[in-house]
């Protein structure tokens, strides 16, 4: 019995249904076989941008509407019947507030990843909502079930998990399958990203998965546009190591698939990093590499939608300083003692000073005052230290990954 058909039936049986899908869109094309037309049903989802992919991979026979905008939602809704409102958890609430959606009619309530609602979501406006159509079938799409079991007890009693649970036998988590890297971009900027990626990481024969079979033919860069499932992961590790193009919402789950997953560092913004505020800098990439603003990604991106994700962070930036008064300090600096690291990766491995740079920044956590003179040999380089990181860059740096190759650091002799 395929999945589909499972969730067919407890749903016919009138139980909860939990649905494993990793979180996207285009992995979920299958559900629209349990929305029947014409018997009014909701998808609760994240936010505006993924309400309109819903819209956009919904069937022809089904009439669809995403709640991007109150203004033009009321109208249509007042005027156009549909089968299926999609939309934020606060936008649906807001709507059955006006009386413009009839909660009451609603027969299906498809909750779609709701791992992601609680940094989001408006306190009450989901439970408005499930409230209200406590008799309507619930649909849950999730990817990691043993993290929603308040969220169901409460929501989704005694629901039928269908699908891949990602645990072993002994029903542990699975552990990451293999190393990736990865950028966040919207998906409706996944063609661009894909070219970016290119030519950040100079492939020549770049293998671009869109989503379905796993094509045998091998590459220099593996680009995945689209979210693969733990299988497909697996597979297309075999061509290469995957590049995955992540939304925020998406990067806990790619967590769960990949280890180390390192970010694409793009030639512009890497140079544009070796800045006067390269101390600032290297505290943000820090929350970035230890996963602490997953719930900052997804409040920001609708903005990463209108503007590019270069001029939020400068505008949160601004925010920051008119909010506190605070300026960078630039000048007064005491000059530091230098202390020369060997570190084991040097010109014939293609390593450049920028490299090194970017390595001892982003994995051991300097800042950029803190480096000085870089000496690049042909099979080592010397870096040049501050007396008072030097332990920090060594125990941080040794065993990383530079140009490919494992590195170690060490006091020079």
């Amino acid at each position: 019995m395929t999945d589909v058909s499972a969730a067919r039936a407890a749903l016919d049986r009138g139980r909860p249904v939990v649905l494993v899908i990793p979180p996207a869109v285009e992995q979920a094309d299958a559900i629209w076989e349990l929305v029947p037309p014409a018997i009014p049903a909701l998808v609760v989802c994240l936010d505006h941008t993924t309400a309109a992919e819903w819209a956009a991979r919904a069937p022809v026979s089904l009439r669809v509407h995403a709640v991007t905008s109150l203004g033009r939602a009321v109208p249509l809704l007042k005027e156009t019947p549909v089968d299926v409102v999609a939309g934020a958890p606060q936008d649906l609430a807001a709507l059955a507030a006006k009386s413009v959606l009839k909660l009451d009619a609603i027969r299906t309530v498809v909750l779609a990843w709701p791992e992601g609602f609680p940094g989001t979501e408006p306190a009450g406006a989901l439970d408005t909502l499930l409230a209200e159509t406590r008799n309507a079938l619930r649909l849950v799409l999730s990817w990691n079930p043993a993290a929603l079991r308040d969220f169901l007890e409460r929501h989704a009693h005694r629901a039928e998990v269908v699908g891949t649970l990602p645990v072993d036998a002994n029903g542990k988590p699975l552990g990451p399958l293999g190393p990736a890297r990865y950028l966040v971009t919207p998906v409706g900027r996944r063609a661009a990203a894909v070219r970016e990626a290119v030519d950040a990481l100079r492939a020549t024969r770049p293998v671009v998965w869109h989503g379905g079979d796993v094509p045998g033919t091998t590459g220099d860069v593996v680009l995945c546009s689209a979210l693969p499932t733990r299988a497909q992961f697996a597979a297309l590790a075999k061509l290469g190591r995957p590049v995955l193009l992540l939304t925020p919402a998406q990067l806990p789950y790619a967590r769960t698939l990949a280890a180390p997953l390192t970010v694409v560092p793009l030639a512009d913004a890497a140079d544009r990093a070796l800045g006067r505020l390269e101390s600032l800098r290297a505290r943000v990439g820090g929350l970035i590499e230890r996963g602490e603003v997953d719930t900052e990604l997804a409040a920001l991106t609708p903005l990463f939608e209108r503007y590019d994700a270069a001029e939020v962070a400068a505008a949160l930036l601004a925010l920051r300083r008119e909010g506190d008064g605070e300026k960078p300090e630039l000048q007064g600096a005491a000059a530091p003692s230098w202390v020369k690291v060997f570190v084991g990766v040097g010109k014939k491995d293609g390593a450049a000073a920028k490299d090194l740079v970017g390595a001892l920044i982003r994995e051991a956590g300097l800042a950029r005052e803190d480096l000085g003179r870089i000496e690049l040999r042909e099979t080592f380089s010397l870096v040049d230290v501050a007396s008072h990181a030097v332990d920090q860059a060594i125990q941080r740096l040794a065993g990383t990954t530079i140009r490919g190759r494992r590195v170690q650091a060490r006091r020079e002799r």
